[in-house]
């Protein structure tokens, strides 16, 4: 049977632990906070107390400025929260350091997914399966026309796009934090060992994951590299540079988008995209639906997303479910 589940309100800022006294990504500062990953619509500065595992944390520091107030959480270990409430961080697979929240109190199991994907990512450790009562999912990609392909065929696409234009550059535009990593670190397992060429926007970030044991080969600024020196080169840029300014000193660059978003034929137009690559670091529709058959919980409730599909597809499952609705959160794979 669905537990009560009383004690965890979803406010249109967030998800509140009514005991604790505490906020999980809320969307302005509180008391205090739990924080899924650090990604801006998620982790904000300005709490009196952040919680959130070590490389979160670190991520924040440098995005955000968080270091007064931040409490470590490392996986797997259960930290008390007070009011009879216990949290421990689980890995979500999502982007380095993020995590689901696992809230234990009164008997009830609830978790917190924050963002999530269950496909292979070597800078990320993987999405761990958990059971719990109460299941709290994100449905950005919430879909059944959402079905990313393997991502190892996305990278030979890019890869054969190299070797077709030995005369130009290619310019991939990638989310800054998470989606630029896994491209380059995925490029190197598929034998890539050029160096790879930074927007200057990419690079602090770069650096903060070979800190933190993420491994990422030769990479070079993109600015000061002579015009046909990039002939023939992978840059990553963000997605707002590909079609801007910066990128016309380039060698007639081919300009590729990594997100889950490329399924999307209006959005590759929009963003004139010449090479579009469906790299997404959410869940797709058949990890979504195939998690909450592997969680198997009582009741699950959608968040941010295309919440609709998921929740019909509950009802046919015979799955006890209910949308919520937050705000503040927005389609950082795009």
């Amino acid at each position: 049977m669905a537990g009560c589940f009383t004690w965890i309100k979803a406010e249109p800022m967030g998800i509140r632990i009514v005991p604790a006294d505490a906020w999980i990504d809320p969307a302005r500062p509180v008391g205090r906070a739990l924080v899924t990953h650090g990604h801006a619509d998620h982790a904000r500065g300005g709490h009196a107390q952040t919680m959130a595992t070590p490389a979160t944390l670190a991520i924040m520091a440098v995005r955000y400025g968080v270091a007064d107030g931040a409490l470590p959480a490392e996986y797997h270990e259960p930290v008390a929260l007070g009011g009879g409430v216990t949290a421990t961080f689980l890995p979500a697979g999502h982007v380095l350091g993020s995590a689901q929240i696992l809230l234990e109190h009164a008997g009830e199991r609830i978790i917190v997914t924050g963002d999530y994907k269950r496909s292979p990512d070597p800078t990320c450790q993987p999405f761990a399966v958990t059971p719990c009562d109460l299941f709290i999912t994100e449905a950005t990609f919430g879909l059944p026309v959402f079905r990313h392909p393997p991502i190892g065929e996305e990278i030979a696409r890019l890869l054969a796009a190299c070797s077709a234009n030995p005369e130009r550059c290619i310019l991939v535009g990638a989310y800054a934090l998470g989606k630029a990593q896994r491209v380059i670190a995925e490029l190197r397992n598929a034998g890539w060992h050029d160096p790879i060429y930074l927007h200057g926007a990419m690079e602090t970030m770069c650096r903060l994951y070979e800190e933190l044991g993420v491994p990422l080969g030769d990479l070079r600024p993109a600015a000061g590299v002579p015009k046909a020196d990039l002939a023939g080169a992978i840059v990553i840029c963000p997605p707002s540079a590909l079609n801007d300014r910066w990128s016309r000193r380039l060698p007639d660059p081919v300009t590729a988008m990594a997100s889950g978003w490329m399924r999307v034929r209006q959005r590759v137009r929009q963003r004139g995209v010449e090479l579009p690559l469906v790299i997404s670091d959410h869940a797709d529709w058949d990890e979504l639906t195939a998690t909450i058959a592997d969680v198997n919980p009582a009741e699950t409730w959608i968040t941010h997303g295309r919440e609709e599909a998921l929740l019909r597809w509950c009802e046919i499952h015979q799955r006890r479910a209910r949308a919520l609705a937050l705000t503040g959160y927005e389609d950082e794979d795009d």
